[in-house]
């Protein structure tokens, strides 16, 4: 702007990276940081960060917002929702997922879903789910989706009708490879949980707790061990979602040790909730259902230690929201159920029928927040790290992203260090009609969130207008470019 250096000036903050802490101002210009230091030239706005800690914006890699359905129909947390809660958390971008149905092609299965995230507030890219790696759609659709900057598959090892056999799920890996994308997986055994679900109806049990009973840690740490030999196999980075236990972080970090490009992501229900969350009255526990499932109380220290040794290098939300009046009481309202639906003598589904999963964009990094650095467990570098950084790193967003680098985008939180409140769903931005951490205490909370360099998040009240977010066209990068090493030195990904 005209007479000012800056369009914006923070100032006075306590700034955290990566790898360090200081204290310095932030000058901003065309929605870019091109400055850190003290006593910077005035602004055309300034914002003072006295008494504040300034980070990063989030980068959540994994929620489901405004899901495609195969008969139509959308999830209902949309991207203008969805994304104002995720500014008021301190969430700047997310990664989202375009689906595929078995028997369709991968345009076939999401029409108009480019269009529905234009909506967003927040910045957006897409991983691309795979569910029927057919020829087609692995030599002409993936590659064209890869020239679009979108350089990331998921697939799952369980769920009907999402999941994919090994042949399957070994071609997606070296189609990934060949491409230079990313596969992040879903470990769970799809036989073993429908085996265990069966005796369970058959004995009687159905409610929400049986849901863990159904998928104990053992099925995630077979899965998991299972798909690391297979991208091992290949020779294909890849990262195993949403990590419940130490069984299953056990394998990853095995894989680590063996010089494997994997990587393992948890998210905050698996370091703050268990299996008391699944009971309750008036059928609370179906509010906690998800998958992997919560595991007993002891284990939330158990991936914290892992957090802390560096086998987890990521907590998104897997936000995947599913309001409690209309879908998680309503019996078949389950898109990924296992076996036949039974319905109770209270009118409620069965455990098998609950829709999967808990809605947490906006509550993953003050739950971070407190229970990580106000109590101690990690330092703010950490935090950083987990929150935005090796996210970026991982998904090709490096330096744009998760950075307070000048050249970087000016994405920020201004936290509040100090702040406790208890969080209500009253209070929050998503269109789910709960949070499973109603009545959590917490300490530290953002009080500002800059997008772009401007103010999207001031107090709790969004400022940002849906349609301002932009889509995060990701292009080739050397972190998942694969090791060189091949059973044998026979290169099978490269014989197709």
């Amino acid at each position: 702007m005209s007479g000012f250096e800056f369009d914006m000036v923070v100032r006075g903050g306590t700034l955290a990276t990566a790898a360090e802490v200081f204290e310095a101002d932030i000058g901003i210009r065309d929605g870019v940081i091109v400055a850190l230091g003290r006593n910077l030239p005035r602004g055309a706005e300034e914002i003072s960060a006295k008494g504040m800690i300034v980070t990063p914006g989030g980068l959540d890699p994994h929620c489901h917002i405004e899901e495609l359905g195969q008969d139509g129909t959308a999830q209902e947390e949309s991207f203008a929702s969805g994304s104002a809660a995720a500014l008021a958390g301190g969430t700047t971008s997310f990664i989202c997922f375009l689906p595929q149905w078995k028997g369709h092609s991968l345009a076939e299965s999401a029409p108009g879903y480019a269009a529905r995230a234009e909506q967003s507030r927040a910045d957006y890219s897409f991983h691309q789910i795979i569910t029927d790696p057919t020829p087609e759609v692995l030599r002409k659709e993936v590659p064209a989706l890869v020239a679009r900057g979108i350089r990331s598959l998921k697939v799952f090892l369980t769920y009907d009708p999402l999941r994919l056999t090994d042949a399957e799920f070994l071609d997606v890996l070296a189609t990934a490879r060949r491409l230079g994308a990313f596969v992040t997986v879903h470990c769970e055994n799809f036989d073993a949980i429908g085996w265990r679900i069966s005796a369970l109806l058959k004995a009687g049990l159905t409610d929400p707790l049986q849901h863990a009973w159904s998928r104990p840690p053992v099925v995630e740490r077979e899965a998991t061990h299972r798909a690391i030999a297979l991208a091992e196999l290949v020779d294909q980075p890849i990262q195993i979602f949403h990590v419940s236990c130490e069984e299953a972080a056990a394998e990853i970090a095995r894989g680590k040790a063996r010089g494997l490009k994997v990587w393992g992501e948890t998210c905050p229900q698996y370091l703050t909730l268990s299996h008391e969350d699944l009971v309750g009255p008036d059928f609370a526990g179906a509010k906690a259902v998800c998958s992997p499932a919560l595991r007993e109380k002891a284990e939330n220290e158990r991936v914290w230690r892992r957090i802390q040794d560096g086998t987890l290098d990521i907590v998104s939300s897997d936000h995947c929201g599913f309001s409690f009046a209309t879908a998680k009481r309503a019996a078949g309202s389950s898109s990924y159920g296992t076996g036949a639906a039974v319905q109770r003598p209270d009118g409620m589904p069965a455990f098998n029928a609950i829709p999967n999963g808990v809605p947490g964009i906006e509550t993953r990094l003050p739950v971070l927040f407190s229970e990580g650095v106000s109590k101690g467990r990690i330092d703010l570098p950490t935090f950083v790290r987990l929150s935005s950084a090796n996210a970026a790193r991982l998904f090709g967003l490096g330096g744009r992203k998760g950075s307070l680098a000048p050249g970087a985008d000016a994405d920020l939180v201004l936290w509040d260090p100090d702040r406790e409140t208890t969080i209500a769903q009253e209070r929050l931005h998503h269109a789910i009609d709960y949070t499973p951490w109603e009545g959590f205490a917490v300490k530290g909370w953002p009080a500002v969130t800059l997008r772009h360099g401007a103010v999207a998040v001031r107090e709790g009240e969004v400022l940002a207008a849906p349609g301002t977010g932009r889509f995060l066209a990701r292009g080739p990068y050397d972190l998942v470019k694969p090791t060189g090493r091949v059973p044998d030195g026979f290169d099978a990904a490269a014989m197709e």
